[in-house]
């Protein structure tokens, strides 16, 4: 296990660049998520880690380590990839066991490490099997089995779910989870998935555009984002955002008003609440259904307010119909206000 730095991180393919300058520490035995829309540049981020790509600028350091220009096997690190990169010609014992004779270990080291991957992972009965008589999921164990045996001070997760279904990748979220916390090697795992990123991590960094937009816990980045793109990012359904004025009377958008927190200044902004952060109340604001989902334990509804299109989340089973008109009031200690020109949180 060892703490992961990088420090003044920059990567450009010629005259383009791809990562400006980014700074993160990594605890050790933490488990940290790069999250972000596709091409912000979290997986160039993960393989300048693993050394699978060159550091324009800037340090990363594994340990008390500079790793910069150490090739990936002497950076004591294992890589899960998206696509699994099992041999398919190896039976999964052998798959599992093949980095380590690669090392020079002897067959009773190898045997005994395989043996104790296999039992944490419930592979044993799948170790004379090939990939190709294996499912998504057991492909997946065996790729995680095949980093574990190598006992390193860091695992590297690319997207290692984006290839399972949904409900399995929910199975495997908890399983990768499980296996960090008994194990506690230090974990940087990339997804675009927020759910992933909110369920898993430790702590979150939040990229775009070859930027860290924050690094917080996952309950952090929710209740208290930094700006307009965290807060849309983070979250689902997404936060609700309306433009409009900071005014005495309250926050004014578009054929519509609404409550504000005490103390906020400014001027032109954009309003921002969670779906949940809405209640039914008589005395609130008349909203036009447009849409109505239920989910068993709560309701999504699709609807106008003012000309504005927003999502309620409710714990009520709310029986309206499209066409139809509620009445709904914003808990006004979750608002979130955002600068309209810079994004940037003012509340």
């Amino acid at each position: 296990m060892a703490p992961v730095t990088l420090h003044h991180v920059k990567k450009s393919y010629g005259d383009t660049a791809i990562i400006h300058g980014v700074d993160i520490d990594i605890a050790d035995g933490e488990f940290v998520v790069l999250v972000g829309p596709s091409g912000c540049g979290k997986s160039t981020l993960l393989r300048m880690i693993a050394g699978l790509e060159t550091i324009t600028d800037g340090e990363v350091s594994i340990g008390s380590r500079v790793v910069n220009d150490l090739d990936p096997k002497d950076r004591d690190i294992a890589m899960v990839f998206q696509n699994y990169a099992l041999y398919p010609h190896m039976t999964v014992e052998t798959n599992m066991g093949f980095s380590l004779e690669h090392r020079g270990a002897s067959k009773a080291e190898i045997a005994e490490r395989v043996r104790w991957a296999a039992g944490i992972l419930g592979l044993e009965p799948l170790l004379k099997r090939y990939p190709r008589q294996l499912s998504g999921g057991q492909r997946q164990r065996v790729a995680m089995g095949r980093a574990i045996v190598r006992n390193p001070q860091v695992f590297l997760f690319d997207e290692p779910l984006s290839n399972l279904d949904a409900k399995l990748r929910v199975v495997m979220r908890g399983e990768i989870k499980s296996l960090h916390q008994r194990l506690g090697v230090t974990t940087v795992y990339v997804t675009h998935d927020q759910i992933e990123a909110m369920t898993m991590a430790d702590k979150i960094v939040v990229m775009n555009a070859g930027k860290v937009e924050q690094i917080g816990a996952p309950l952090d980045l929710y209740d208290r984002p930094a700006n307009q793109f965290v807060a849309s990012f983070i979250g689902s359904p997404a936060m609700n955002f309306i433009g409009g004025r900071i005014t005495t009377e309250g926050f004014v958008g578009a054929g519509v008003t609404l409550p504000l927190p005490a103390g906020v200044s400014g001027e032109n902004a954009v309003y921002g609440i969670r779906p949940e952060h809405f209640e039914l109340s008589p005395d609130g604001l008349p909203a036009t259904v447009l849409l109505v989902e239920p989910m068993g334990s709560e309701t999504q509804v699709t609807m106008t307010l003012g000309e504005h299109q927003i999502i309620g989340v409710f714990r009520e089973r709310v029986q309206a119909k499209p066409g139809s008109t509620i009445t709904i009031k914003p808990d006004i200690a979750n608002i979130h206000l955002f600068d309209a020109g810079t994004g940037l949180r003012i509340n």
